[in-house]
């Protein structure tokens, strides 16, 4: 095929595109800011004042064969100061593409920021107290925070249509590069039942030589009256000797109104086939009461062994309260 026919397919292909999605279509913007004071045990800066902000960019549109394409980026000024690129004005956070529909489901790319089929649902029920600046690290060799088959950049999800009412089901794959074989990953969700959300998933990593990460996710919660009980199970089976892992959470959640509600949640994360070694156990209230966009929230958290240790200062807390808003 000559340049004069690869030109001009590919501006007929873009004018069709464009003029299916232009007349269906539609931006939209929405986003969050937060204003908090917090405090941390383990930091000598003592009581400090913050904000955080994010704000998401969306375009839609269905073309002319009935499938609905979507665009996704976030905003994100923390972005800017938590990599290799400190200072050099890149706020540009995650983005995504999709296309798909009820009838064939939905295929999405993740260029940054994605989640693989499991680890979409490997937030403790407790909601990941662990993850409060409690000194927690994922620096260290033996990762003490908790561990997730392969996610990031560059990640196929395929959201499965409906099948059973109530049963949301998702496969997921990731390129390791041509010297590895590559990482998959499925999740399925359950809430047939009135009350009830039960959670199941597994995800691999293969992206180091003769090692290999297999995870597996447990998860369910049930709602009754103004009470939600959860529990979560997140299992790490890794090849090298010492570095398995189990995250086990149980939380209690109170609605007192549609405005007002409580939760104590509990995470104990332990680092399996290790001599010597104790479980990280992680604690905390919640509360936050929400009206006309508006939440006002506090939360205490308390962590002991916070490198599977209980040395000195491996015992540490800490308190926020914020207001935060979402238009």
């Amino acid at each position: 095929m000559n340049n004069f026919k690869k030109i001009g397919l590919t501006a007929l292909a873009g004018s069709l595109v464009a003029t299916s999605v232009a007349y269906a279509g539609a931006l939209e913007v929405t986003g969050a800011a937060e204003m908090k004071m917090q405090n941390h045990s383990q930091q000598s800066v003592g009581k400090n004042v913050g904000m955080a902000n994010n704000i998401y960019f969306k375009g839609s549109g269905e073309t002319d064969g009935g499938l609905n394409v979507a665009l996704s980026f976030e905003l994100d000024d923390g972005s800017n100061s938590a990599g290799a690129t400190a200072g050099a004005g890149n706020v540009w956070d995650n983005h995504s593409v999709s296309v798909g529909n009820d009838t064939i489901g939905t295929l999405a790319v993740h260029g940054h920021g994605g989640s693989n089929a499991a680890a979409a649902l490997d937030t403790t029920a407790a909601g990941d107290l662990w993850d409060s600046t409690l000194g927690i690290s994922s620096a260290v060799a033996d990762k003490d925070t908790p561990q997730a088959s392969t996610s990031g950049n560059d990640i196929v999800v395929y959201t499965l249509p409906t099948m059973v009412d109530g049963l949301a089901a998702a496969v997921s794959y990731t390129n390791e590069g041509e010297t590895y074989e590559a990482s998959t990953a499925f999740g399925i969700t359950y809430t047939g039942v009135e009350g009830l959300s039960v959670s199941y998933g597994q995800g691999e990593s293969s992206g180091t030589i003769n090692v290999d990460a297999d995870q597996t996710i447990m998860k369910a919660s049930y709602a009754i009256g103004s009470f939600t009980l959860a529990a979560s199970n997140n299992d790490l089976d890794h090849t090298t000797i010492g570095s398995d892992q189990e995250v086990k959470s149980y939380s209690v959640a109170y609605t007192v109104s549609e405005e007002l509600s409580v939760s104590y949640g509990i995470e104990d994360i332990s680092r399996q086939g290790a001599a010597d070694v104790k479980d990280i156990e992680v604690s905390g209230y919640k509360a936050s009461y929400t009206t006309g966009g508006m939440t006002v929230a506090a939360q205490q958290v308390k962590a002991d062994n916070v490198d599977y240790t209980n040395g000195a200062n491996n015992d540490n807390d800490m308190w926020k309260v914020s207001l935060s808003f979402a238009f």
